[in-house]
């Protein structure tokens, strides 16, 4: 009888060691037990507005453009995740992540562009590494340009397709969605297997137009500098009511054009040149030139990259552009800011409004036409000198 007793009390020990009864379950706990909860009393650093998903959104910042990150941030009313990414002495990226993501929905922050657009997409695939293993229940890759993307098809012997390259990367790095602005060619969403939102410029650079030219667009033409742009500068007259004009051209090599033909009537007429980039700005000058000497009255140009690569600034001053428009999908260098026929438009207050409704489920078509797009995005629409010295 008394191996029976010392053998059923062992029994209950090792059960109980094993497998033991929570303390907030247990009646002889007393009253100053903490008890587990899934939903926080505290404050919380999740989505700033009404409704929505219960999961705790984060938006995460690299060093590609953190005033762009911050700003998303701002309009969202959330702190940005409290991480660093620095690198080491022999220049590998090193990520440091100080707040839990787990189960969370993560928006990862950053441009693959210049001026280090290489150790950008590095640092990039090496945080989505850090926030996945860290538990994070969506990852998303806010990437309002998307780098490599104009190397998007085999153009010659032995040549990369570097856009594919770029989104095997992200994908093996565990991302689940990316959201662009103006991808340069949409094929590239068919290279990978997540899905890729690109978002569209445009409404913001309409409204823009509206502002200084007013709602009469009898005597505005729009203008595709290529026929690669065609499509877009079509979608972009129609909605405005205005003609359409395309430059085709001819390059002899990368960033060097030959020969420009003009289709369409431009005399008397004034231009915006619609393009997805400015990068060295000689295509957009040379088209400027063709279009006054077909007669046009003004020509104005607009894009939504402005990469500005040298001496793009300078030839855009010489040019007979009355002004260049673009979105601040890069951070810009203080010659740029300085510029006195650049203009730039603020594009964090719509990829606020396209995270918040990726995060509630929504839909993001309302986004890609301006009548549709919600008042508050073209809120402080422009600016041309930046508050602080902090790309």
């Amino acid at each position: 009888m008394m191996r029976v007793c010392r053998r059923t009390s062992i029994l209950r020990y090792v059960r109980h060691a094993v497998n033991p009864t929570p303390r907030h379950l247990d009646p002889r706990a007393g009253t100053s037990v903490a008890r587990f909860s899934s939903v926080s009393s505290g404050p919380s650093h999740g989505i700033g507005w009404q409704g929505g998903s219960a999961t705790k959104i984060k938006i995460a910042a690299g060093n590609a453009h953190p005033r762009l990150a911050r700003d998303i941030a701002r309009h969202l009313g959330l702190p940005l995740l409290d991480m660093q990414c620095t690198q080491f002495k022999d220049g590998e990226t090193a990520v440091d992540i100080f707040e839990s993501v787990r189960d969370c929905d993560v928006f990862v922050v950053q441009p693959t562009c210049n001026p280090r657009p290489n150790d950008y997409i590095m640092e990039l695939l090496i945080i989505l590494d850090a926030l996945r293993r860290a538990g994070a229940g969506r990852l998303t890759a806010v990437m309002p340009i998307y780098g490599y993307a104009r190397q998007d098809r085999k153009d010659k012997s032995r040549g990369p397709i570097s856009a594919k390259v770029v989104g095997d990367a992200l994908e093996v790095a565990g991302v689940h969605r990316a959201v662009v602005l103006d991808l340069h060619s949409a094929q590239i969403q068919g290279f990978v297997n997540f899905p890729i939102d690109n978002l569209y410029g445009a409404p913001l650079i309409q409204r823009y137009f509206r502002r200084i030219l007013g709602d009469d667009f009898e005597d505005l033409c729009i203008v595709s500098p290529d026929a690669g742009g065609a499509k877009r500068a079509d979608g972009v007259a129609e909605e405005m009511g205005a003609d359409l004009a395309i430059i085709s051209k001819k390059r002899e090599r990368a960033g060097i054009v030959s020969a420009m033909t003009l289709v369409g009537h431009v005399e008397g007429k004034t231009c915006v040149i619609f393009d997805d980039m400015c990068d060295s700005g000689g295509t957009l000058v040379a088209a400027a030139d063709l279009l006054i000497a077909n007669g046009a009255k003004q020509v104005y140009a607009a894009v939504s990259h402005g990469i500005f690569s040298e001496p793009a600034v300078q030839r855009i001053h010489d040019s007979v552009l009355k002004e260049m428009v673009c979105l601040d999908t890069i951070p810009l260098s203080e010659k740029v800011k300085r510029a006195p026929k650049i203009k730039v438009l603020q594009i964090a207050p719509l990829l606020a409004e396209a995270i918040k409704r990726i995060h509630d489920g929504g839909s993001l078509t309302p986004l890609f036409r301006e009548n549709n797009v919600p008042d508050h995005c073209f809120s402080n629409i422009e600016f041309t000198v930046y508050n602080d010295d902090n790309n």
